[in-house]
């Protein structure tokens, strides 16, 4: 197929065009200088001249608590429009192939744990970062309902906390992972510093690799689907303050770790039921301590693209 990787030069996309290289599709990608996707007439047109046979929506305007908190109606909007413009254009193209990226922060902020796909729209959703999620489960329904009323496949890939190459290291913007790496080597630099992180520390969380989750994106791509939802995760979890333990050895900062509970500390435990996904024939296989390893020694590489603060992810 020809597929069109949207969001092709985040950690997500740029995971996924690094998989499908390896098959013999052919990756379509846009800059955002080439293609706004907050255009439905620009997208329409360069599924049109593109022939785009398959869509993989990895774009979307991403950060962690402080960002959503910081600008709700930027993350509501932004993200509704570019997948009702992708989804649009592509059934009006008859594209028949639709992979959408989504979040675990879709499910209800007390859903029972591990998560299941069928806790979706069962309760509230966790205030932090609702407003993504509202855009994401919007997300997840279109494809349900293309799926209900075309029977085209069409599927949503739900990812636990992802981490990776090509991670977002500002501090302004940016998840736990990353966020803690970008602390520990900064305070490593300025003598070993103590390290000032948010909230408890004891919040538990799941984390998978990028290229895991690229895997899980390429079986959707070359099977079909049966269902329309999948939850893609890791299968355990750590608490916070195990993981700051764990990134503050792999960046060897040898200060203090305090912890600022007066910041809020997010979802208690979100852990995945990623059984449907498994049983289907796809697994992890990067370990986290080879994981955030492997990560440190990509944001070295690229430290200098992190120095100044960027608010716009």
């Amino acid at each position: 197929m020809r597929i069109f990787v949207a969001g092709h030069r985040g950690m997500v996309g740029s995971a996924v065009v690094r998989a499908l290289k390896n098959t013999n599709h052919e990756v379509l990608t846009a800059s955002r200088e080439e293609l706004n996707l907050l255009d439905q007439s620009q997208v329409e047109e360069f599924f049109a001249s593109m022939h785009v046979e398959g869509v993989i929506d990895a774009a979307a305007r991403v950060g962690g608590i402080l960002a959503n908190a910081t600008y709700p109606y930027t993350f509501l909007m932004e993200n509704l429009g570019i997948q009702q413009n992708l989804i649009q254009a592509a059934v009006n193209k008859k594209v028949q192939k639709f992979v959408f990226l989504g979040s675990s922060c879709i499910y209800p902020k007390f859903a029972p744990q591990p998560l299941l796909e069928e806790a979706l729209l069962t309760g509230p959703l966790e205030p932090t970062n609702e407003w993504y999620a509202i855009a994401k489960i919007a997300g997840v329904k279109a494809m349900e309902a293309v799926r209900q009323q075309y029977g085209w496949d069409y599927s949503s890939l739900m990812p636990t906390n992802l981490y990776g190459p090509g991670d977002n290291f500002d501090l302004q913007t940016s998840h736990v992972l990353p966020a803690m790496i970008r602390k520990f080597h900064d305070a490593k630099l300025a003598g070993n510093t103590s390290v000032t992180l948010w909230g408890s520390g004891s919040p538990f969380r799941e984390f998978l690799h990028v290229d895991d989750l690229s895997q899980a994106v390429l079986f959707a791509v070359q099977n079909k689907m049966d269902a329309s939802l999948y939850n893609v995760g890791y299968g355990s979890d750590l608490t916070i303050r195990e993981l700051a333990s764990i990134v503050q050895r792999t960046v060897d900062h040898s200060g203090a770790i305090e912890w600022d509970s007066a910041k809020p500390d997010g979802t208690p435990k979100k852990l995945m039921d990623s059984s449907k996904m498994k049983a289907l024939g796809w697994a992890p296989k990067i370990a986290l301590d080879e994981g955030i390893t492997q990560t440190y020694q990509w944001f070295l590489g690229h430290q200098d693209q992190f120095k100044q603060v960027k608010i716009n992810a």
